[in-house]
């Protein structure tokens, strides 16, 4: 356990920290990558070009000091940081490396504040902490290799199929190159994929499964990342595996991670309620065909929004779930939908999805919610839920990037 005098300086130290914080990861990145360049393929040079690795880990090293006296109400982050650097395959030699980096630049960054009390301080509580997450990601590792099928590490797959949703998402369908089975994974879940990079070295990307379990394959769904600015280069991955990737291709692959998951054992009587924005209907498709097969008897509403029809997938697949399951309800949204779509099709409406929408669906709001998208979307629905008063327990959500820009107050709309 942590000595009351280092509980005492990490807290007193978090307002600074909070001051501080970018202006600190920012630090600490550039020196990592300086003095052990080996640590670079474990991360998303993207994000760090937009910085939102550098806000995530600033929010979360705030909320570590802020709650170190009482870290159970960080087990959630916890448990999601775990499943995260499982899937990149983070091992116990790497802690050493991240903390004595983080050491060095509270230090200079800090300058006079970061004294040696203050930096045995953040030692002791930043070696506390790594040791939490070793044990959680070994526990972790040991059920991959244990499960049918399972593996540590990563294995060869051998694309099978590969298959257009729309005009930006495709979908690729893998199987074990060694002719073994797929093993289960939660619905919800998303495995790694591991390529070469341009710089000789290898880059990971996570990608959500978007079938269900029990397929002799394992489904991802790739959005194409275009870069927003001319100036900037498109997304690397996404972009290798739609233009170099075709059907017989090898590529490295990881066990399925990730908490955010339907659990099939739960059966509940409040309907299923599942959110979704662009690419954010990869995690929610999976929990969706998971549901109508595990509990076909439960009410489900799916609501999908989308720039417009060249931006939907799986619409064709939902419509026919939609006339086989009586209990499935599907509504789509779009920003941008023609005269002829919206008379065409009585599932679609034009705007973004709100409280309305959703209430004409589910009028007492009782629900059990998984949402996942772009952050104005994520924003949107996040903060309806907490002004309807709904339970955390009946809220999931995946949303990759710091969740302060989850919680800042938005419009009582949810974009995609």
């Amino acid at each position: 356990m942590l000595t009351e005098s280092t509980i005492a300086i990490v807290k007193s130290t978090a307002p600074i920290l909070e001051e501080h914080g970018e202006a600190l990861t920012r630090h600490f990145y550039r020196r990592m990558f300086e003095k052990n360049p080996e640590v670079a393929p474990f991360f998303n040079s993207a994000n760090q070009a937009a910085g939102a690795q550098q806000k995530a880990l600033a929010a979360a090293i705030c909320a570590y000091a802020a709650n170190i006296d009482n870290l159970t109400v960080l087990g959630g982050a916890v448990e999601l940081i775990a499943q995260k650097h499982a899937s990149l395959q983070i091992k116990p030699e790497h802690y050493p490396i991240v903390g004595s980096n983080l050491l060095a630049s509270i230090r200079e960054v800090l300058g006079e504040g970061a004294t040696d009390e203050v930096i045995a301080a953040w030692g002791e509580a930043y070696g506390f902490l790594a040791d939490i997450f070793i044990g959680r990601e070994q526990q972790i590792y040991h059920e991959h290799r244990d499960m049918p099928h399972g593996w540590e590490g990563f294995k060869t797959f051998r694309v099978v199929r590969k298959e257009p949703e729309n005009d930006v998402i495709t979908s690729f369908y893998l199987e074990p190159a060694d002719g073994s089975g797929v093993p289960a994974f939660k619905p919800g879940q998303y495995i790694t994929v591991r390529v070469p990079s341009p710089c000789g070295h290898t880059t990971m990307r996570n990608y959500s499964l978007s079938d269900k379990p029990g397929q002799p394959w394992f489904r991802i769904s790739v959005k194409r990342e275009l870069a927003i600015e001319a100036s900037k280069p498109d997304g690397f991955a996404s972009n290798y595996l739609h233009q170099a990737v075709q059907v017989g291709a090898h590529l490295e692959v990881g066990p399925p991670c990730g908490e955010f998951i339907l659990d099939p054992s739960e059966h509940h009587t409040r309907p299923l309620v599942l959110l979704s924005g662009g690419i954010g209907i990869t995690p929610i498709m999976s929990i969706l065909l998971s549901a109508l097969e595990q509990t076909p008897e439960r009410q489900v509403v799916f609501i999908h929004g989308s720039l417009n029809a060249g931006t939907h997938a799986f619409k064709g697949t939902l419509d026919a779930l939609a006339k086989a399951h009586r209990n499935l309800v599907v509504r789509y949204r779009y920003n941008d939908a023609t005269e002829e779509e919206l008379t065409a099709d009585q599932r679609l409406s034009l705007g973004f999805i709100d409280a309305e929408l959703i209430e004409s669906l589910v009028p007492d709001r009782d629900g059990d919610y998984y949402f996942c998208g772009p952050q104005p979307f994520m924003a949107g629905i996040y903060h309806q839920l907490l002004a309807w008063g709904m339970p955390p327990a009946q809220t999931h959500f995946e949303f990759f990037g710091p969740r302060q820009e989850l919680e800042k107050p938005r419009l009582n709309r949810c974009p995609v």
